[in-house]
């Protein structure tokens, strides 16, 4: 059984419109004092030149510390900002997905274009919920609190993933990330491309040991009540998703359901767990320092169609920089980061 994890979420002074929080500490100091330890034991002898190389491990322990403290003077310029288009893209997306039932069922939007639609809003609903689960619209404490909560909740119901389930384990990826034991989203990993794709499905499928079955499982061993009220919040959103799909069928109106939120569900979360889990995270295998967990990447389809997960690093390093801020950040952190040997040459 493994034993409940000590909350790590650091509280801070915060508003709607300018974000403060983050589920690690931002302050130099907690910084500098978190990594002392691997200062101490990866730093060459005190009387070594501090002389700036490429990989992490052959800069002296004074080097390190100054580009750390560079790193964080440079991050924290764009960490919080202005939240309130997360809330407004989360609460109307929700509302337009609710009103495409009844208007292809009435006739009145043609079912392809309320497809379209549907695929959209299923996949992007994930963005403005994995902010949500960094607190990086209100933290705990706040009197905003709960518009941070319905961001999340609101935001993953058309992938039928409760929120509760995608807060704890997207921080559990984080905590453990490409621990191939620990981390809930290592069974995404695929030798290519072709083969990620593929998994997307395929873990998905009864029996098989991936995606929302490996989260259950994760959910299970962890036994906190946190966890338990996620496994029973999981189990009513999939009855309600079940009723509701059984109830417009019984009723002649099949493919609506399959095509305003069945297979619009499948589409994004194969999106999703491509260019979130796979896509920054390949290959995993042996990738577990905090400068090599994620790769900077270019994408085909460009920053914004692939999630601006890009720039997935930035997010790792300091999740309390929102999303549409990780590109900027990586280009005025980018030579820190060559510096600290992470490979910055695709982008």
């Amino acid at each position: 059984m493994r034993s409940k994890r000590p909350n790590s979420l650091a509280p801070g002074p915060h508003t709607l419109g300018i974000a403060r929080v983050s589920d690690r500490p931002i302050g130099e100091e907690p910084v500098l004092s978190r990594d002392s330890a691997e200062l101490e034991t990866c730093a060459p002898e005190a009387d070594t030149p501090a002389i700036p190389l490429a990989a992490e491990d052959e800069l002296d322990r004074h080097v390190r510390r100054d580009l750390r403290r560079q790193e964080l003077a440079i991050a924290k310029q764009f960490m919080g900002g202005t939240m309130w288009p997360y809330v407004v893209a989360a609460w109307g997306g929700f509302a337009l997905w609710l009103s495409l039932f009844p208007l292809t069922m009435l006739g009145i939007m043609p079912l392809p274009i309320a497809f379209v639609i549907s695929c959209i809003l299923a996949t992007g609903g994930y963005v403005t919920s994995h902010e949500a689960m960094h607190s990086n619209i209100a933290q705990k404490g706040s009197k905003y609190r709960w518009i941070n909560e319905w961001v999340g909740q609101v935001s993953t119901i058309p992938i039928v993933f409760p929120f509760s389930m995608a807060r704890l384990m997207h921080l559990e990826h984080h905590y453990h990330c490409n621990d191939p034991l620990r981390d809930p989203d290592y069974p995404d990993e695929a030798p290519n491309a072709l083969m990620a794709w593929y998994k997307t499905w395929y873990n998905r499928q009864p029996g098989v040991d991936g995606s929302i079955h490996a989260y259950k499982r994760i959910l299970r061993e962890m036994g906190t009540p946190e966890a338990e009220r996620s496994l029973k919040e999981t189990m009513v959103l999939q009855l309600v998703f079940m009723a509701v799909l059984f109830t417009m069928a019984w009723t002649g109106y099949a493919i609506e359901a399959a095509l305003v939120w069945w297979l619009p569900r499948h589409i994004g979360l194969s999106y999703i767990r491509f260019y979130l889990s796979w896509a920054p995270h390949h290959p995993r295998e042996g990738r577990t320092g905090r400068y090599e967990n994620t790769y900077i990447f270019k994408s085909r389809l460009g920053h914004v169609l692939s999630m601006c997960m890009e720039t997935h690093l930035i997010h790792h390093l300091y999740p309390n920089i929102p999303n549409h801020r990780t590109r900027a950040a990586y280009f005025a952190l980018k030579p820190i980061l060559a510096a600290r040997g992470v490979d910055v040459s695709k982008l």
